[in-house]
């Protein structure tokens, strides 16, 4: 069940999509092979980030608010 926002207790927040890029030879490249999704509290800002490669199906949110 969720708790909220570790930070707020704000139970608002939403998910997005980014890629980063590692090492120097992907940013010479300019090859962004890491993604991750980002959950953050609408709240106040809090954020945290999920390795797409590992949270497959599960939903981040529940990991976010500590489900």
């Amino acid at each position: 069940m969720a708790e909220g926002c570790m930070k707020c207790g704000s139970t608002d927040a939403k998910t997005k999509d980014v890629s980063m890029t590692g090492g120097a030879l992907s940013k010479m490249f300019d090859v962004q092979a890491n993604k991750f999704t980002v959950v953050y509290c609408t709240n106040c800002g809090y954020s945290e980030f999920y390795n797409k490669k590992s949270s497959t199906a599960g939903n981040v949110i529940d990991f976010f608010f500590g489900g």
